[in-house]
């Protein structure tokens, strides 16, 4: 199903969009991600990874606030994706989420992307 929304979840201060374009699942979360809201975002990466879409573009422009929690949620998806040889590309970080990953070093390991349509591409930034 390409460019079809697959679904979306809504808790409080977060919004979660799935969607398969093309060979990528690409996951939107919208507002903040935080540890009250980590598993509105947990679930849906998690779930896409079973059902095989291991290629995950997460768009994160619209992200406003992530913690410690939501980058914990990033990484173990990575894990789970990299152990079925995919792979967890984040693009259009706003500077406020971008500062959490550079503090923590855990930019250096996803593919961080300036633009969706850079990562949808795979193309180096």
């Amino acid at each position: 199903m390409d460019r079809g929304t697959v679904g979306s979840a809504h808790r409080g201060r977060l919004l979660v969009e799935v969607r398969q374009e093309g060979r990528s699942a690409v996951v939107t979360p919208v507002g903040e991600l935080d540890h009250h809201t980590a598993d509105l975002l947990r679930e849906p990466l998690e779930n896409c990874i079973a059902e095989g879409l291991v290629r995950l573009v997460v768009d994160c422009s619209r992200l406003e606030f992530c913690d410690s929690t939501g980058l914990n949620v990033l990484l173990g998806a990575r894990l789970k994706a990299e152990a079925e040889g995919g792979r967890v590309h984040l693009a259009g970080m706003q500077p406020v989420v971008a500062r959490v990953f550079e503090i923590t070093g855990a930019e250096a390991v996803f593919a961080v992307h300036d633009t969706l349509a850079a990562a949808l591409s795979d193309r180096p930034d």
